[in-house]
């Protein structure tokens, strides 16, 4: 018997997924508990637009995630921040720092979408990288000058 899983059933499948199910065990405990519906047409119908329209919102997403980072890749952002003797800064320039700079650049960038790999505590460039979406990462330079 296929079903279409209405929730997450732990062994079986997760939720939207088309599984094929012991008779049994699909009409007494899935349906009974309406936790799945028989995988007739309308409802692979249902299931198939679900998905095309699942893809379609993701794709615009990821599209309009290229061309944010299209806007900020391989650029130059210049913090400017007080230093003491030898250009060591005081505290570290953080991501919220980097995020308000790239906001001029009128990109909206979430600060914990960026990777610092460790704190900046010197004057001087650093890269860092930003991620906008799933394999969607931009390179951005940091120069951190002295106010």
């Amino acid at each position: 018997m296929l079903v279409i899983l209405k929730e997450d059933v732990k062994g079986t499948g997760k939720k939207g997924e088309i599984v094929k199910v012991s008779d049994g065990y699909g009409k007494n405990f899935l349906i009974k508990l309406n936790k799945a519906v028989f995988a007739d047409n309308t409802h692979l119908n249902e299931v198939k637009q679900k998905e095309a329209a699942e893809a379609f919102h993701e794709a615009k997403i990821k599209a309009a995630a290229q061309i944010e980072c299209d806007k900020v890749h391989n650029k130059t952002i210049t913090v400017s921040v007080k230093t003491g003797e030898n250009g060591k800064v005081f505290g570290s320039v953080t991501s919220k720092e980097i995020a308000e700079e790239i906001k001029k650049l009128g990109v909206e960038v979430d600060k914990k979408k960026i990777e610092l790999s460790n704190p900046i505590k010197q004057t001087g460039l650093y890269s860092v990288n930003i991620k906008f979406y799933k394999g969607i990462v931009a390179k951005v330079k940091i120069n951190v000058i002295s106010a």
